[in-house]
């Protein structure tokens, strides 16, 4: 099985050579996709400087956002398996294992990594907290699911299910539109624990309330309104 690491990066020089180390150790065969997002930071001239045959680089000249960048990354996937991996250490590769094993054992279509689930985690930012649960509590009730992450960043597909997907979210909607398609679809989708070390807005941490709403709007949308694949 080959493994397809689709990095969506923004702004992440502190970050992005560490991240791309410990995705590199993981003990699967792979490829590794690294979106650069219009990164202004210092970002972009780290990754020109990337020159190996199993990491794959492109380069977006404005920022378009996180859905944009996926849809860019998932266009060039090879492997057999896809996996989403942020690029701001907030979500660990030491999770590839326990994330890739329904599928290894062909028991799943897609796999989310939960942060509530009992993994290690950072305890702070309560009212993120708080709005994640009720996203996610709207998004089950329109999918039929019972998640307990739906915003999760770590979600792994099966290469085939990555190929009937027609995204349009350039944003974070991109989460709530991944789960209403997949549920649609009827996927086997399988939730995981995962560690998660979150960083507070000091460190870097980019998405805000308006991301919330923006959420709440893209469930409806893309449950209601739009229910295309």
């Amino acid at each position: 099985m080959k493994l397809s690491v689709v990095i969506p990066v923004y702004n992440e020089r502190e970050s992005l050579l560490e991240l791309l180390e410990k995705v590199s150790a993981t003990p699967f065969d792979k490829e590794i996709i690294l979106i650069d997002d219009g990164s202004t930071d210092g970002t972009r001239e780290i990754l020109e400087k990337i020159d190996r045959d199993d990491v794959k680089v492109f380069f977006h000249e404005k920022n378009g956002g996180k859905g944009a960048a996926i849809r860019t990354g998932f266009a060039h996937v090879e492997g057999d398996v896809v996996l989403i991996q942020d690029a701001d250490l907030e979500y660990t590769p030491d999770d590839y294992p326990v994330l890739l094993q329904p599928l290894i054992e062909q028991k799943a279509d897609v796999v989310f990594g939960s942060r509530f689930q009992g993994g290690v985690h950072r305890c702070h930012l309560f009212w993120h907290w708080v709005a994640n649960k009720m996203i996610t509590l709207l998004s089950n009730m329109l999918t039929n699911l019972n998640l307990t992450d739906m915003e999760t960043c770590f979600k792994v597909f099966r290469t085939d299910v990555v190929r009937k997907l027609h995204l349009k979210s350039n944003r974070f909607g991109i989460e709530p539109e991944m789960t209403a398609k997949v549920a649609r679809m009827g996927c086997r989708i399988y939730e995981v624990p995962i560690s998660y070390y979150g960083r507070d807005y000091s460190e870097g941490k980019k998405i805000t309330w308006k991301d919330g709403f923006a959420a709440i709007w893209h469930i409806i949308k893309f449950n209601v309104f739009d229910r295309s694949i």
